[in-house]
């Protein structure tokens, strides 16, 4: 478990609690945090009490109230009693906001991670997908929707072997 600084009388540094959110797993894709998908879009912090602002992958995301209850968690853990934390829509989570880092360990982790968005629309026609095993454009999707809504399942022809890739938002 990791152990963050206590908070100073006037609270946390911010820097302290984005560290924080750091550590704090996606709730559907573990190995990737709710900071390396991007969808941390501010901390602040006011004497003792700390705001956190999230923009959702999806708006209709099942997992909301996971992901609110695990910033405030992770932000109590601090030692902070005075913590609220918001969503915001605006502006809508886009699939360019996940780092370098995070797209990796998608990769690594077998699902496929998104081509650039083009002006923050959701693409209707599926972008090139390499295989995030083998590497391989020898791909086929097998369904517009995986076990989330913002994936699609393919199967690789060289490997063989099925994989899940993000939509690009």
């Amino acid at each position: 478990m990791t152990t963050f600084s206590e908070p100073s009388a006037l609270g946390p540094r911010p820097s302290a609690v984005w560290n924080a959110l750091a550590s704090v797993p996606d709730p559907e894709i573990p190995v990737v945090s709710i900071t390396d998908m991007g969808m941390v879009r501010g901390v602040s912090v006011d004497g003792e009490k700390v705001t956190v602002t999230f923009t959702p992958t999806f708006s209709g995301c099942p997992a909301l109230h996971v992901i609110r209850a695990s910033i405030e968690q992770a932000v109590r853990a601090l030692g902070v009693a005075d913590v609220e934390v918001r969503s915001t829509l605006t502006p809508p989570w886009t699939t360019d906001w996940i780092n370098d880092a995070a797209r990796e360990r998608l990769r690594e982790y077998g699902i496929a991670p998104p081509a650039p968005a083009e002006h923050g629309l959701i693409q209707l026609e599926a972008e090139p997908t390499p295989c995030p095993r083998c590497h391989s454009f020898d791909v086929r999707m097998t369904a517009s929707f995986g076990p989330t809504l913002c994936k699609r399942m393919y199967v690789c022809d060289s490997c063989k072997e099925p994989f899940e890739g993000f939509k690009s938002v």
